[in-house]
């Protein structure tokens, strides 16, 4: 779908991005959690994802270095799916 979007919306330059969030520390889904060792023995970096982790990224891609990235999934998620 994203990469329809891309094509759709591109020619008013309108970007279409996927952002892909790993085990990200929230209140539903804790750091310190009962899951978390689980979690992070399938991760390359053995950490949750921090929020404001994902946000940055959104902002790249919103931004004006992220012009002409359009059509892509972006993985976060520590390497959880490698």
């Amino acid at each position: 779908m994203v990469r329809g979007l891309a094509r759709d919306f591109g020619a008013r330059g309108i970007t279409v991005n996927s952002i892909q969030p790993g085990p990200v520390d929230t209140d539903m889904n804790p750091a310190d959690g009962p899951m978390a060792d689980t979690m992070h023995s399938f991760m390359a970096i053995k950490r949750h994802v921090r929020s404001d982790e994902v946000a940055e990224l959104a902002a790249y891609l919103a931004g004006p270095h992220g012009a002409m990235m359009t059509g892509a999934m972006h993985t976060i998620d520590g390497g959880f799916g490698a």
